[in-house]
């Protein structure tokens, strides 16, 4: 926004910020998270303390505003409370859904900055990762919790510990009790973060490298929770119509017990198998190239294939009484134009579930992909500087409440606004 447009709705900028910090311990520290909302918001091409700062004018002490967001006491979960709260009303939920994010580092000084894959730079690289949960609908979405990626090297309790970065986790600010936890399993702690807050979603949605792992579906599904995630092509199930077998009994040792004889297949194979004349079209929302909707928005279109599959693995053996594996949807899609399917997910939902309805779920992660390009492109989620594990957080929960307060700007305008990719 120019300084003319902060002008403009500073009021409700002022607002916005009293009631999302309300929790603060002292007006100065209010007064300055303030501040730092009208910095992430103004135009600019860095969104750090010192070029915000310089933008900022008369409001823009340097000093305070590092000190504000580097080593101030203040608990971002309280903020990320309050923004959940109002982010509800607002965004209407009907799932969250759950990503990573990586934030590129030059240095090595960071907190929890390690050699790591990054689909923000799309391979290994010395990065930061940060693993998010959003609130989403097809009208809107917002991330409203937050966990910084801990690696192995930096867990002074793993055989992979790095003595230079467990040297450093002291100067980072790293607290004692914080160790190596997968993505999946941070994924989880932040579910159960916001329930804590009163938070309930029935549905949860991620991509593969949430989806492949059983555990965290077993996970969701402990917690009472549906979902629709995306799996890896090599994913292993049996047809949704197997059925155990008690093989022949030939009289030595124990009796045999109830099993598959056949071996699971890929997921890919089990679409394949079936055929793509049994992918269906279907339409799921509107993009933002022309077209001829009554909105002027071309449809995103494509072709999907459904089946009734039953998972395989270990970790699902295991959880599951008896020798018949749960069933579930597997989801695949299979452009005409392509020789085989190129995408797939595994949704819990209800037998009966539409297909029209199990795509558009599928789909919606693209919410979380919206909100990561406004957030880094236009409000600086990766541009913070400072060192400390801390900061990094201040930093996260201040761009999450800089980006809610757009989309409460937009949705006043726009109630039906669907932000299109």
């Amino acid at each position: 926004m120019t300084p003319e447009e902060i002008a403009a709705i500073r009021g409700e900028l002022e607002a916005f910020a009293a009631d999302v910090f309300e929790p603060f311990a002292r007006d100065g520290q209010r007064w300055w998270g303030q501040v730092y909302l009208r910095g992430l918001l103004t135009d600019g091409k860095r969104k750090s303390v010192e070029p915000m700062a310089a933008r900022l004018g008369e409001d823009g002490n340097r000093q305070a505003l590092a000190h504000f967001i580097t080593t101030s006491p203040w608990d971002p979960a309280h903020v990320r409370a309050r923004l959940a709260w109002k982010m509800e009303t607002a965004v209407r939920p009907t799932a969250v859904i759950f990503d990573d994010t990586g934030f590129l580092k030059d240095g090595t000084a960071s907190a929890c900055v390690s050699p790591q894959y990054t689909g923000t730079a799309g391979k290994v690289a010395n990065c930061q990762v940060g693993v998010s949960l959003h609130l989403a609908s097809d009208h809107a979405s917002a991330a409203v919790d937050w966990r910084l990626f801990l690696p192995e090297t930096w867990d002074p309790g793993s055989p992979k510990a790095d003595p230079d970065k467990i040297a450093r986790r002291t100067t980072c600010g790293i607290p004692e009790d914080i160790g190596h936890v997968e993505k999946w399993q941070l994924a989880l702690d932040m579910l159960d973060e916001t329930r804590s807050w009163g938070i309930e979603v029935p549905l949860a949605i991620a991509d593969a490298g949430y989806g492949d792992c059983a555990a965290f579906r077993l996970g969701l599904q402990d917690r009472g929770l549906n979902y629709v995630v995306g799996i890896s092509t090599t994913a292993s199930a049996h047809p949704g119509d197997a059925v155990p077998v008690i093989p022949a009994y030939q009289g030595n040792g124990r009796p045999p017990v109830a099993k598959y004889l056949d071996k699971p297949q890929s997921v890919k194979e089990l679409v394949i198998a079936t055929g793509r004349k049994a992918a269906r079209p279907v339409s799921w929302r509107e993009g933002s190239r022309p077209g001829r909707s009554r909105s002027g928005l071309k449809r995103m279109y494509s072709r999907f294939v459904a089946l009734r599959i039953r998972p395989a693995g270990r970790e699902i053996r295991q959880a599951t009484d008896g020798p018949e594996l749960p069933e579930c949807w597997l989801l695949a899609e299979w452009p005409a134009t392509e020789p085989e399917p190129v995408q797939f997910w595994l949704s819990d939902l209800p037998t009966d579930f539409p297909l029209t309805t199990l795509v558009r779920l599928a789909k919606l992660r693209w919410r979380i992909e919206h909100d990561y390009r406004e957030m880094k492109q236009a409000l600086g989620l990766a541009h913070f500087e400072g060192r400390t594990w801390n900061g990094w957080h201040h930093h996260v929960t201040l761009v999450s409440a800089a980006h809610a307060f757009c989309t409460l700007q937009r949705l006043a305008k726009s109630p039906k606004d669907t932000a299109p990719a």
